[in-house]
């Protein structure tokens, strides 16, 4: 595979049983498949650890404002959005694979946003809260059907090829 980033070749790396690619020797950048970076995420996940001191040619320039190819799915430009609600961290995703690419530096960014995964759930939950609360007490309040307006809602903030993903990936 080629990086998305820098166009150096990407190096396979086993990491706790999980087979990432990596640019070595490039611009420090690692590639993800789906949901293997649920495993990495979090400071007390040792495995995320091996991944920091990923070798990088300092003079390899990257353009971070250039759209990336995915480097599984050939033709396709992967997305860029946050990872998380703090929006510290820009990530790049395949919508057609899932995978994400992290430039180097990010996954360490992104460990230290929440010491644990029942943090990040609850700062995920207040902010749900504080955006639906009202309009949930309304439908609430209402006579009739339910949960197809609960469901167009959590279409709308998480479309169906996440949701249903996102409630196994843990």
């Amino acid at each position: 595979m080629i990086c998305p980033a820098c166009g150096n070749s990407l190096t396979a790396m086993d990491v706790a049983g999980v087979q990432l690619d990596v640019c070595q020797g490039g611009c420090g950048g690692v590639w993800f498949d789906k949901h293997e970076v649920l495993k990495m995420d979090e400071p007390h996940e040792s495995a995320g650890d091996l991944l920091m001191g990923v070798e990088r040619n300092e003079t390899t320039t990257v353009d971070h404002s250039q759209k990336r190819p995915c480097p599984r799915c050939e033709g396709v430009t992967m997305m860029r959005h946050f990872y998380s609600l703090r929006h510290e961290v820009e990530i790049d995703e395949c919508a057609n694979c899932g995978g994400l690419w992290l430039d180097q530096g990010e996954l360490a960014m992104i460990r230290g946003q929440y010491s644990t995964f029942e943090e990040r759930t609850a700062v995920e939950q207040a902010c749900f809260d504080r955006i639906f609360s009202e309009e949930l007490a309304a439908i609430e309040n209402e006579e009739g059907p339910k949960p197809s307006k609960v469901w167009n809602i959590l279409k709308f903030i998480c479309p169906s090829y996440y949701l249903s993903d996102a409630l196994g990936a843990r």
